[in-house]
């Protein structure tokens, strides 16, 4: 079989014109039944395989489809862009990643980038990207957004307001009142929505919200220990901790593991998003399990769907706490108080 068969060499092989060949591969025009078979035969023979991209132009798309995420190097945003692989796996569609950084102004040059490429459809995870401007894009072509909730725009996403709620309610119920919250950024939709539940779940069980125990990180693992150090530092007491993802909450158990603090026999900690090296940590850590393949996976199909115009309702996602062993009953409260 040769290498770089063109839709010239087809011709030659079926003895018909290179525009006879074209319009058997794309179906524009009716071909003789016999010139027809002839090319697919010499197709066959020669292995042809169409350009798509060529194909894709011609017909005014470039079958590709843009996909901002706020991190590419992330675990979690990695699970996420696999999904959305696998899920335009065999389809003429191809990704285009890009990465925002964690900052409005790089998403705003990641989306030109995108959208100066000619990408025929946009997946937008999560972010700071101003609603108007989002909106103003979905006149040109289908955007799905993940992680956000926008009227007038598809979106995905899991409650995370519950998800938390969750988290923290499960530290309530193991006999914890002094927990600590790792928080994300304050700008960030997920972050607010987290510190939410976490408050509302406090506020059910009559705990005062107290703002001293919570600390701000920005969702790398750096912070999680500077976060715990920063609450050791104040002289914060406090039990348990829920950070609002599993690499806050990793940073956060280096930092214990470091002054001599253990998990969960000396405090309790829980993560959220339940990435896959979560269940292979030292403890395992407990956390709040947010579906983010599923959710990339999800989102290319909604963004197939409206590209080929026929309907799509992604199935509903939600999350869901698991429980390991990097948390435990509070034993003894007034001697686990100091921490």
């Amino acid at each position: 079989m040769r290498e770089n068969v063109t839709l010239s060499d087809v011709a030659r092989e079926a003895g018909v014109s290179p525009s006879t060949v074209s319009r058997v591969i794309n179906g524009t025009a009716r071909v003789d039944a016999r010139k027809r078979e002839a090319v697919l035969q010499a197709i066959k023979r020669l292995g042809y395989r169409p350009n798509l991209m060529a194909k894709g132009l011609a017909q005014g798309c470039s079958l590709t489809v843009g996909v901002v995420t706020q991190e590419i190097s992330s675990p979690y945003y990695g699970e996420m862009l696999k999904g959305v692989e696998q899920a335009l796996e065999g389809t003429p569609y191809h990704p285009i990643f890009a990465s925002g950084h964690w900052r409005a102004d790089q998403e705003e040059a990641a989306l030109r980038v995108l959208v100066s490429r000619q990408v025929d459809a946009l997946i937008v995870m999560d972010g700071s990207v101003p609603e108007e401007r989002l909106l103003e894009l979905v006149k040109r072509m289908p955007v799905v957004v993940v992680g956000r909730s926008i009227p007038g725009l598809p979106c995905l996403g899991i409650d995370n307001a519950q998800g938390a709620y969750e988290g923290t309610r499960h530290l309530i119920e193991l006999g914890h009142r002094r927990i600590a919250h790792i928080a994300g950024p304050k700008s960030h939709p997920d972050a607010i929505e987290r510190l939410r539940g976490y408050q509302r779940a406090l506020e059910d069980a009559g705990i005062p919200f107290d703002s001293a125990l919570v600390v701000e990180g920005d969702y790398l693992e750096p912070s999680g220990l500077l976060a715990v150090e920063a609450l050791l530092a104040r002289g914060a007491l406090f039990t348990a901790i829920f950070a609002a993802n599993d690499q806050m909450a990793y940073g956060a158990s280096v930092a214990l593991y470091r002054r001599g603090i253990r998990v969960p026999h000396d405090i309790s900690l829980v993560g959220f998003d339940d990435l896959p090296s979560s269940r292979f940590f030292t403890p395992p850590l407990t956390t709040v399990r947010q579906p983010g393949a599923e959710m990339g996976w999800e989102a290319a199909r909604l963004v197939l769907a409206l590209l080929e115009g026929h309907s799509y309702t992604p199935k509903p996602l939600a999350a869901r706490l698991v429980v390991r062993e990097s948390t435990a009953l509070l034993h003894s409260p007034g001697a686990r108080a100091r921490f």
